[in-house]
């Protein structure tokens, strides 16, 4: 459609990210109504598959205010989502159970049940297994909820959920299902013999295209009800949030990447061939485009330790004051060389640990220190996180050449300038890295719709700002960076893992 819009929805941890676009990707409208997670038990992460969709309404319903005519020239449709989550679906495609969450650490014994039942598993999925991923929790539920196991006829990620709700059809995309375990990445094919080592077959697995394809169209009673009767509107395959983010900010093509400061932490980065190294935790996945792969190093508590830290004091309405007052601290050297350590694992962690029962520690804490030595030490230790990662990316030979920052916690351009500092990567802020996903899957959609060519609408937006890692900031934190790891492997040992 000449003029047309294109709506990206990211379903995302916290809330769903919805942005309208126009034909040059101006932003038309956006929304982000926000979600809850359930956390019944220690270790356990669940949302109920009809927050996601309630949310899609709510936020479809705020952009059509906002965009008012704008909204009826919608040419196609983008999704993104948290990867990893099981939902799981009955007869008729009734949802079963609450959806399983990525940062769910329940299932650690069952990951090492998958790789004794196929011995290859690593081979074969490129990925070693990890409690965050799918696959581990359908074991699970095998074993503690059998009833529902049984009752189990298909398997979704969550953002194709939402695709089933709004379009009829059962599909996912190369990206997302990379991060079940059940995926042949290097052949983009599901794996049978995978699926049969978790009690399933393809008969329980949505059908597969590329992210920048069409899946399905909007569903005749759903157009009507968004003011769009009678309208064929396409469905694009969509993109894991960190795929979706990448596209979002134009990394599509090898030796490009993106650090990623939302909930959790990502360095993603793009090659054109696939690359594994599952023993140390490196995450191989297919990218949300044809023929290119990506390397990457997933920290499970990223913006969210922040925000958990600015809560315990009280100050969750005041964050950007504390990382400002944070910012003052850490003028000054002496406060950064005498600041408290903190190790980030408020939900266990995936690179380089895979150790779900790994957990958040202050080490050297004064009384002295105040709020803005703890809000230094949480974003300090967040940044030693994304060092860990990148140190696997780099054993991989996928260290990019070239690297940008996304995501809600790179509105803060002291915490990127720290992350910059700790990893020696050179890190650009591009012009909407806020919408990330959203607007990621926004481009998707065009791509589906034949809006342009993946050159052109896929291309990476200006810089707002440039981040280089400063040397004498590069030497305060290393031997921190050193005490952080030595306290990691002795908290470890005390607890036997």
């Amino acid at each position: 459609m000449a003029g047309g819009a294109f709506l990206g929805l990211d379903v995302g941890t916290s809330s769903v990210k919805a942005v309208l676009i126009d034909e040059n990707q101006h932003l038309i409208a956006e929304s982000a109504p926000a979600l809850s997670v359930s956390r019944p038990h220690p270790l356990w992460s669940e949302q109920n598959p009809h927050d996601w969709t309630k949310a899609v309404e709510e936020a479809v319903a705020a952009i059509r205010g906002q965009a008012g005519a704008g909204f009826s020239r919608l040419a196609g449709i983008g999704l993104s989502g948290q990867m990893h989550g099981a939902v799981l679906l009955g007869e008729s495609d009734r949802v079963l159970r609450p959806a399983i969450l990525w940062n769910d650490g329940r299932s650690f014994a069952e990951c090492a049940e998958l790789e004794r039942r196929a011995p290859d598993s690593r081979q074969r999925a490129g990925n070693i297994a990890m409690a965050g991923f799918t696959a581990p929790k359908l074991l699970w539920v095998a074993k503690h909820e059998p009833d529902i196991f049984a009752a189990t006829e298909r398997v979704l990620l969550p953002k194709d959920y939402v695709r089933l709700y709004l379009g009829g059809e059962a599909v996912s995309e190369m990206s997302d299902a990379s991060g079940t375990l059940w995926l042949d990445i290097a052949k983009r094919r599901w794996d049978s013999e995978l699926l049969a080592a978790c009690g399933l077959s393809e008969k329980a697995m949505p059908r597969l295209v590329e992210g920048s394809e069409v899946s399905a169209y909007l569903a005749p009673e759903t157009a009507s009800r968004w003011g769009l009767a009678g309208r064929r509107i396409p469905i694009a395959g969509g993109a894991g949030d960190n795929a979706a983010a990448a596209v979002g900010i134009g990394a599509t093509g090898a030796g490009q990447g993106l650090v990623s400061l939302g909930t959790s932490g990502v360095i993603f980065a793009v090659t054109d061939r696939f690359v594994s190294l599952p023993e140390r935790t490196l995450h191989a996945f297919c990218h949300a485009l044809p023929g290119r792969w990506h390397a990457m190093a997933v920290m499970l508590s990223a913006a969210s330790a922040l925000s958990w830290i600015a809560a315990i004091l009280k100050r969750q309405d005041d964050i950007a004051a504390l990382i400002n007052e944070a910012e003052v601290f850490a003028a000054k050297p002496e406060n950064v060389a005498n600041a408290p350590i903190f190790l980030p694992y408020l939900s266990g962690e995936r690179t380089p640990h895979n150790d779900p029962a790994a957990s958040g520690l202050f080490a050297g804490l004064r009384a002295e220190h105040g709020a803005d030595a703890l809000a230094f030490a949480v974003m300090e230790g967040v940044a030693f996180a994304f060092a860990d990662g990148l140190d696997v990316i780099e054993a991989a030979g996928a260290r990019p050449k070239s690297t940008l920052i996304v995501g809600g916690g790179a509105r803060s351009a002291f915490w990127a300038q720290m992350i910059a500092d700790v990893t020696s990567l050179t890190i650009d802020l591009p012009a909407g890295a806020e919408a990330g996903a959203a607007l990621g899957a926004a481009r998707l959609a065009m791509l589906a719709a034949g809006a342009g060519d993946e050159r052109t609408v896929c291309a990476a937006p200006e810089a707002q700002k440039r981040f280089e890692p400063r040397a004498d900031r590069a030497a305060l934190h290393a031997p921190r960076l050193k005490r952080y790891g030595a306290l990691y492997r002795a908290e470890k040992a005390l607890r036997g893992g």
